[in-house]
């Protein structure tokens, strides 16, 4: 399959633009690389527009940029299956001594990564805003969307000020109803996901703080982002909501609550023990 993909984008080279044909070259020569790599990430590699990478998935018969590297993925994924290889490094030979071991590697390599991206300036922006903000509201979608109700969980305890809807339409109600002095936090690790990225836009028109927990610097997310926190994983096509992603997100959250609850002890403290006193009777 990995041939067939690959022969494809040769054979209908000549139907390229020029800017396509940077696409396809440095797609053929860095074909791994690609598939952790945004639309923006691969167009500035390649020197051209994000419209450009778009048209050369287009070319394709494709309908974006997330089924291009899906393909690419199913088709290094069918190669290492020949291989007797599963994601990443881990091989159908392995013990279970073995995957455990490798399993907590990559785990590890996610926090890693994510506190080495750690931006202080940007971290301390972002919750000198949620502070500031009349309203917090948390939004993503699928995994995403498990990362925002976490964050929603955990700062309930201490700021009653917090929301988060699930479905994506009463997202797209919900952000634009903020107004200026509001914030938006939102989780995409992709940045390419389209109902988070309307809930950006209409948020950022609104007028509120666009806070975004996301993988890349540069995605179509991002160009409606205020604040930009990001988390460390590499997840292909192959792998929506691996654990190390989900992981990384959870590491931002959990220092997020905790840098808010230390600023802002006093009031956090006794929000805190009303909420812990309110589920008392729920436990035996």
């Amino acid at each position: 399959m990995q041939l067939d993909f690959l022969t494809r984008i040769r054979t209908e080279y000549n139907q390229f633009t020029r800017a396509e044909k940077k696409v396809a070259d440095y797609i053929l020569q860095n074909t791994r690389d690609v598939l952790f790599m945004s639309i923006t990430d691969l167009a500035d590699a390649c020197e051209v527009g994000d419209t450009s990478v778009f048209r050369f998935c287009k070319t394709l018969e494709l309908k974006g940029y997330q089924e291009f590297k899906m393909m690419l993925s199913l088709s290094l994924h069918e190669d290492e299956n020949e291989q007797g290889r599963l994601e990443g490094d881990i091989s159908l030979s392995d013990s279970f001594q073995e995957i455990s071991r490798k399993v907590l590697n990559t785990n590890m390599r996610a926090l890693e990564e994510t506190y080495s991206l750690l931006n202080e300036d940007s971290f301390h922006l972002a919750v000198e805003s949620l502070y500031q903000a009349n309203r917090i509201s948390f939004f993503g979608v699928g995994t995403s969307m498990i990362s925002a109700l976490k964050a929603f969980n955990k700062f309930l305890r201490i700021e009653p000020k917090v929301s988060c809807v699930q479905d994506s339409h009463m997202q797209a109600m919900a952000a634009t109803m903020l107004q200026k002095g509001d914030a938006a936090v939102l989780f995409s690790y992709s940045g390419a996901t389209k109902d988070t990225i309307h809930a950006a836009e209409l948020a950022k028109k609104a007028g509120a703080v666009v806070i975004c927990i996301t993988r890349f610097v540069k995605s179509p997310l991002t160009v409606f982002s205020d604040i930009t926190l990001l988390c460390g994983s590499n997840e292909g096509p192959l792998q929506g909501g691996s654990t190390s992603s989900e992981i990384s997100q959870l590491f931002l959250i959990d220092l997020l609550y905790t840098e808010y609850y230390r600023r802002y002890y006093e009031t956090c403290k006794r929000n805190n023990e009303k909420a812990s006193a309110s589920v008392l009777d729920k436990m035996c």
